[in-house]
């Protein structure tokens, strides 16, 4: 029987990939069918659209300061800003190999304490939080 917390790491070829591209990744299975090669940190929070956004200008800056030391983390595979104006999420993702996720948790994810300690300081954010999660590209 599978252990459902240690699921089964295997070599398995993208099925996204072209012709061209085709290489073997060590991927994880979680279920039949259901497989990732890429482990996801996500820090998030609510900004607010009063002062003209003030906010979310702020939060901005605030990602400006820490991308020098988030490139840095070994395996990085890409980071995304993802903003919502309807519902004021603000969402920095960073993607890496799940061979080198460990690592990083290792390192309690640095920078991102620092990163939320600014972030909170900053008036009309709320709800600040992380995530952890599995990415996986499909096309």
């Amino acid at each position: 029987m599978e252990d459902k917390q240690n699921p089964k790491k295997q070599k398995t070829e993208h099925p996204q990939s072209s012709s061209n591209d085709n290489k073997d990744t060590e991927m994880t299975k979680l279920a039949e069918g259901v497989e990732f090669d890429t482990i996801a940190r996500e820090w998030r929070c609510k900004w607010s659209p009063d002062n003209d956004k003030k906010s979310l200008v702020e939060l901005q800056k605030v990602l400006n300061e820490h991308i020098e030391d988030i490139k840095k983390v070994d395996g990085v595979k890409e980071v995304k800003r993802i903003i919502c104006g309807n519902c004021m999420d603000f969402k920095v993702i960073t993607a890496l190999t799940q061979e080198k996720f460990g690592d990083w948790e290792k390192e309690q994810f640095a920078p991102e304490e620092k990163f939320l300690e600014k972030i909170k300081k900053i008036d009309g954010v709320s709800m600040v939080e992380t995530q952890t999660y599995t990415f996986m590209t499909i096309i």
